[in-house]
């Protein structure tokens, strides 16, 4: 008899929660062509950023057959899928996170829980992607060409440590993609100050309207376009072009 080939096994997680209608699409889609192990946050996690939980215990609970949710962040999901050792059946070909109810474009990829749990992922030696649909994106399409995207990478020889951040903006049933750069997006009313009933000032951070700059062939480019951009993201944050200005800090430090 001969044994019949395991298919491509990906771990998929979001900053929206287990539970999040968009990583239930998109699971449906990948089970299509893949094994699926989800492994989440157990309640939404926005703006997140790349957290982990170092200073209190975690619990992973078994919410399904392939499904986890843990008690912590994005990046604890990854973390945890991959060292527990009860999440897993095997190392994943794949990681990827979302599909997010909303766009990461520009500088939202430093605050974002879904471009974090991929970067984990990709931080730990794999490649990873980061999947977001925009508000009227239709979620089943964007599930089925994030589904074909997973596929891409394995076909195309793509391995880790590689991180690719995918924004899907409002759209039918047929998107253009494109390779993109970060654009810059920039959010107005970014604080809000009010007062309690007792007086006492408290605050709401994040703005109520957003605006795209003008970059030439940048993700808020591509989703202004009503274009998929696919950005690739790099995990060394080391800036040559400050390498002097590096240099100059430390000459003034020693002249003081």
């Amino acid at each position: 008899m001969t044994a019949t080939a395991e298919r491509p096994l990906v771990l998929l997680s979001n900053d929206d929660g287990y539970r999040a209608q968009g990583l239930s699409v998109l699971r449906q889609a990948l089970l299509e062509r893949f094994d699926v192990v989800v492994c989440a946050p157990d309640t939404e996690q926005s703006a997140s950023s790349h957290s982990l939980s170092l200073n209190r215990p975690l619990r992973l609970l078994q919410r399904g057959d392939g499904v986890f949710s843990v008690d912590g962040t994005p990046a604890d999901s990854i973390y945890l899928a991959l060292y527990a050792g009860t999440v897993l059946p095997r190392k994943p070909d794949v990681v990827v996170s979302g599909l997010n109810h909303g766009l990461n474009l520009g500088q939202d990829v430093f605050y974002s829980g879904t471009v974090a749990a991929a970067r984990e992922g990709a931080l730990q030696g794999y490649v990873a992607l980061a999947m977001s649909a925009g508000e009227g994106a239709d979620r089943e399409r964007a599930a089925e060409v994030a589904a074909d995207l997973v596929a891409a990478t394995l076909k195309a020889g793509l391995t880790g440590p590689r991180l690719f951040n995918v924004n899907f903006p409002p759209a039918s049933s047929a998107w253009p993609l494109r390779a993109t750069r970060l654009g810059k997006r920039e959010y107005g009313g970014g604080l809000i100050q009010r007062e309690d009933p007792r007086g006492l000032p408290y605050y709401w951070i994040g703005g109520s309207t957003v605006h795209h700059e003008s970059v030439l062939g940048s993700d808020t480019e591509a989703y202004d376009l009503g274009v998929v951009g696919v950005t690739p993201l790099v995990l060394d944050l080391w800036s040559s072009q400050l390498e002097d200005d590096a240099e100059r800090l430390v000459g003034a430090l020693g002249s003081l």
